[in-house]
């Protein structure tokens, strides 16, 4: 259908729900706004390929904004609202925006960010005035709500979360195509999980994250209603289902395990029933978590692999999933190859880099080295991890290829005792990685987050260890074991491992 079209056909509809204040933004004032602000971009001398940056909590605007840098050609790139000054610099200057726009809910960084940042970024406060920083709100009311004349499709320029390095922008050419067209890809995904008008989709991520905002955003090209949460809080999910008779949503697997642990009485308190798909991906999902989440909710769990880069998407719905534990499905788009260390092509089983052939030419910006890694000979593309397919095509993730652990010469993929140590009843989150030894090479150490740190007795390492060896080879089960308030977690799910190694290793010591 296209936004514009929404909003002309329903201009009263929902098309934005706010679940912790209900602030409702109907679809002609949300197209209103987007065109105050293609009309904002133009008058600021901002011309199609331009880029703008932005630092917001979720929020009506954040859409507004993407939108009308849609609808004026502009490449945009959200950044994530926890980032340091330091590290947000990196983004704004790396990605080439000449504007960037914060949100005054985080003055104190912005403040700091406004004075290390180049003068020829023209700095936008937005809910509030901050030092160093123009009024966003006056400027943009007094645009007019009108199409501009050259109209043509704008992109989304995003930034991996960095777990392995340095975050790294992802550009895709233009199209020049009209705002209001819709790619294949688009079509395809749309129709894989039955998004219409009459989707209500409950968002409970960041917005800053690629498929957060992209999903809202064909929710909205749709004309269906999307159900904003501020940060997700699992009983707060689930009276919003509830309220709501939210049709779709989307999650990643931390989320499925924070709802399992809530006690039975409250998670069946609220009426799921409406809920007809719930999407996840962004990190692996224990295979037990899986099975309980679809044992709860009903065959609904769908679970796709896909990256920011746009390189493949492999989907798999319960039915297939039960029938494969652990797969994360058949390509809906490319095709997979799993690749030996040589560049040889891998049969069924075998265990292998994951590359695909056949997705969305892209670039990390400003970086052909890390592009020139990304792909291989024959142009295909890989987002850095392992696995294998099996004789039906289905794909599984082993872990990915920076995190493998190698102890005496044997492989050891930590994700195997993750899955199995954040099953344990006192355990909120676990991370297992490799730490210097100096007889094997490296050992296996798991750091843990607890639900209750007043759990953290002197005999709970050696308790989880042997939990561990339960269900795995003791050499894939961690030697040690830490505890910690917080794992260094993406709000996406994605784990911050690097920050953890660097502790054992040393930030400067090149870890594996």
């Amino acid at each position: 259908m296209g936004f514009r079209a929404a909003a002309l056909t329903n201009p009263h509809k929902p098309a934005i729900v706010m679940l912790e204040s209900g602030e409702t933004v109907s679809y002609g004032e949300l197209s209103d706004r987007a065109d105050q602000y293609a009309n904002f971009f133009r008058r600021r001398g901002f011309e199609t390929g331009d880029c703008i940056a932005f630092t917001l909590e979720n929020c009506p605007e954040f859409f507004a904004i993407c939108i009308g840098a849609l609808r004026a050609g502009l490449y945009y790139t959200a950044i994530s609202t926890y980032l340091s000054p330091a590290e947000t610099r990196y983004i704004v200057e790396d990605c080439g925006a000449r504007m960037y726009i914060c949100s005054a809910q985080f003055t104190t960084r912005a403040t700091e960010l406004g004075k290390i940042l180049s003068s020829e970024v023209h700095l936008f406060s937005l809910g509030g005035e901050m030092p160093g920083y123009l009024p966003l709100e006056a400027e943009v009311s007094t645009m007019p709500a009108a199409a501009i004349a050259d109209e043509t499709k704008g992109q989304d320029l995003l930034y991996s979360s960095g777990t392995t390095g340095q975050p790294k922008g992802v550009k895709i050419d233009l199209t020049g195509e009209s705002p209001e067209s819709v790619s294949e890809i688009f079509e395809a995904i749309s129709g894989l999980y039955g998004f219409s008008a009459d989707s209500i989709y409950l968002s409970p991520a960041p917005l800053y994250h690629a498929a957060p905002l992209r999903f809202n955003l064909a929710i909205l090209g749709l004309g269906g209603t999307s159900i904003i949460m501020q940060r997700f809080e699992p009983v707060a999910a689930l009276a919003a289902i509830e309220k709501y008779q939210c049709t779709h949503s989307q999650w990643v697997p931390t989320m499925f395990i924070r709802m399992l642990k809530l006690p039975e009485a409250e998670r069946k308190k609220y009426d799921i029933s409406s809920m007809r798909v719930a999407i996840h991906a962004a990190a692996p999902c224990p295979v037990a978590v899986k099975e309980r989440m679809i044992e709860w909710w009903g065959p609904v769990i769908n679970e796709y692999y896909a990256g920011t880069e746009g390189s493949g998407f492999c989907a798999v719905a319960s039915a297939d999933w039960l029938r494969h534990k652990g797969t994360v499905g058949r390509p809906l788009f490319g095709a997979v190859h799993i690749v030996d260390e040589d560049g040889t092509e891998m049969g069924a089983g075998q265990i292998g880099t994951i590359f695909f052939s056949g997705g969305t030419d892209f670039e990390y910006l400003n970086d052909p080295a890390k592009t020139l890694a990304a792909h291989n000979a024959d142009g295909w593309s890989t987002l850095g991890d392992v696995g294998y397919v099996d004789d039906e095509g289905f794909l599984y993730l082993t872990d990915r290829k920076a995190y493998m652990i190698i102890s005496g010469g044997v492989n050891i993929y930590p994700q195997e005792a993750e899955d199995i140590l954040v099953m344990h009843p006192r355990v909120a989150d676990a991370a297992v990685f490799g730490i210097p030894d100096e007889e094997m090479g490296e050992q296996v150490k798991a750091v843990i987050q607890l639900i209750d740190p007043a759990d953290q007795v002197p005999d709970l390492a050696a308790e989880l260890i042997a939990y561990c060896r339960e269900h795995l080879s003791p050499i894939k089960c961690p030697k040690s074991i830490d505890f910690i308030e917080a794992l260094p977690r993406h709000a996406t799910g994605k784990l911050y491992k690097r920050l953890l190694k660097d502790q054992y290793w040393g930030a400067d010591a090149n870890p594996p």
